[in-house]
């Protein structure tokens, strides 16, 4: 990117955020490339998955999400479809990169994510896009594929025993994991307290980022790599070092979930 482009992100905000999920894929790439065959068969924390079985995931949603931009008509027939079948597109994900290998599955990620960059680059910020539940907004689209490209990539990192990525992009994790706040709760069924809830991090450079109200009685607080790993459930809560304030905090970060999907019930404590 050159200085010149730079400025022109620091005005459009969409442009932006895109380039940030860009900057996420290179940061993945970095990790997985030089890796053999042998390596990316490596066991993740995501039981039942390997390294190429987190790739074929991040691949086979971008695809999706590239459909969904691209043909929204048409991502919506083929929706239909695996909803009438029963099918499972996230373990027909799996299986499509196991029957083509990992270093096939790897080229596929690259792939996919490069369509899906150039996809977005041709739809509004404001745009709808059908997805699996309700529509969502360009801006919200493009930051779940980075929430999702960071979470699967620290699987990925923590399989190969590597530091956690740690990047201001980390803000777009949080954001989504605080705004999933009310998700978390309704896909167990659970009423959402009328509590507001602040939540105070502090930023890889030091700085402090922020969201609720200033002197809500309920608080998190800590770092913002713990509460993106927390909301991610790629550490159990009591690994990290967040300080939780009230009863509706507490409740809160026992269930925070950014990712759409199922309940999950997150990783176990490690071992100590």
């Amino acid at each position: 990117m050159t200085a010149a482009d730079a400025a022109d992100d620091s005005d459009d905000p969409f442009a932006a955020l895109r380039a940030d999920l860009a900057a996420e894929v290179a940061a993945l790439a970095a990790v997985v490339d030089p890796l053999a065959n042998d390596v990316l068969r490596t066991p993740t924390p995501a039981e039942g998955w390997d390294i190429a079985d987190q790739l074929a995931h991040l691949a086979a949603f971008d695809e999706h999400g590239t459909t969904s931009m691209v043909d929204p008509d048409g991502f919506r027939a083929e929706l239909a479809a695996v909803l009438d079948a029963g099918a499972d597109p996230i373990a027909a994900a799996t299986d499509r990169g196991r029957l083509i290998g990992p270093a096939a599955t790897r080229g596929w990620w690259h792939k996919a994510s490069a369509s899906l960059a150039a996809a977005a680059a041709g739809v509004e910020p404001r745009q709808r896009l059908p997805w699996y539940g309700p529509d969502m907004g360009a801006m919200s689209f493009i930051t779940a594929r980075l929430m999702e490209t960071w979470a699967h990539g620290q699987d990925v990192r923590d399989a190969l025993g590597a530091a956690p990525e740690v990047s201001p992009r980390l803000r777009h994790v949080a954001d989504i994991g605080v705004r999933a706040r009310r998700f978390s709760y309704a896909v167990r069924s659970m009423d959402l307290p009328d509590v507001p809830v602040r939540v105070e991090l502090t930023a890889p450079d030091g700085g402090t980022w922020t969201w609720g109200d200033d002197g809500a009685p309920d608080l998190v607080t800590g770092p913002a790599l713990d509460f993106c790993l927390l909301v991610t459930q790629r550490r159990h809560r009591d690994d990290l070092a967040l300080t939780v304030t009230g009863s509706a905090a507490e409740e809160w970060v026992g269930i925070a979930q950014a990712f759409a999907g199922a309940p999950s019930g997150g990783r176990p404590r490690l071992a100590r």
